[in-house]
């Protein structure tokens, strides 16, 4: 075999499994505040409380606003994923072996990024809005709304909502959600695809990730960008190294990162049964 041969074949991998990750991967990396190319196990992320604005005399001197300043320590977890690649089962199959396991392996990895953010937002318990023995109702996402307007939240186009499929179906059936006459023709949620909808000035995003408990309630997150941390010491790298004693490339796919909750009053948890009926 070509040195130059196996070299191609390693760097079509890499990249195939670069964009995969980019592609399919996380659905939530980007509805979070991220610092990428950490150095060290662990990322500080810097919380400023609000401002209060004063007046002063005239030639007297500016009030100063004693900004309360904390920071949230972020903790980096290595995972990774990897398989082989036998170079003879390549010949007898009818799809391309390499592209399977490049989705496999960036899908993982980007099953475990959002899930290094779910369980960050779990951990907020300032803002709970009971299931009620009911899913997902209008009245739970105005309840929300309300929330984070009470709180000044801003509403700056940064606002998500994450939910079960389940919810999803929920929401379906709202009027104002589906209602042309309400939302406009271009903002449908099934006019392109069911991955994401703006509605109430939030990005409402469906995921079958959400954590349930043993009652059948499923924990649905609103949340502002801003109240999530999401810290990359290493983004999706691949590694491929050729076995002779197996004719076989492994094909190892690794990355660090990790997630954390900043500002628990960016957050509120919404609890939706799922009780069949």
């Amino acid at each position: 075999m070509s040195t130059s041969i196996d070299q191609a074949f390693i760097k079509q991998f890499e990249r195939e499994v670069h964009e995969a990750y980019q592609r399919q991967g996380s659905k939530l990396r980007n509805t979070v505040r991220t610092i990428n190319q950490v150095k060290g196990s662990s990322a500080v992320f810097q919380k400023v409380g609000k401002g209060t604005a004063s007046t002063k005399p005239t030639n007297g001197i500016v009030p100063i606003m004693n900004l309360d300043h904390s920071n949230v320590e972020c903790l980096l977890q290595d995972y990774y994923a990897g398989d082989w690649i036998d170079r003879l089962d390549e010949l007898k199959t009818n799809i391309d072996e390499r592209q399977v396991i490049a989705s496999a392996g960036a899908s993982a990895l980007g099953r475990k990024t959002d899930e290094f953010i779910i369980d960050a937002l779990a951990n907020s318990t300032t803002n709970v809005i009971a299931d009620g023995n009911t899913g997902l109702t209008k009245e739970k996402i105005l309840t929300a709304f309300e929330t984070f307007g009470e709180s000044d939240v801003p509403d700056d186009g940064q606002r998500y909502a994450v939910i079960g499929w389940k919810q999803w179906s929920d929401l379906l059936q709202i009027d104002e959600f589906v209602n042309a006459d309400y939302v406009g023709e271009g903002n449908l949620p099934f006019a392109n695809s069911t991955q994401a909808k703006m509605w109430l000035g939030t990005i409402w995003i469906p995921h079958s990730g959400l954590p349930i408990d043993a009652n059948d309630v499923r924990s649905c997150f609103y949340y502002h960008k801003t109240a999530i941390g999401h810290a990359v010491g290493s983004d999706v790298q691949t590694d491929v190294s050729w076995h002779g004693d197996r004719a076989a490339h492994f094909v190892n796919n690794m990355m660090s990162q990790g997630s954390c909750l900043i500002d628990d009053s960016g957050v509120v948890v919404i609890g939706c049964d799922e009780t069949p009926d």
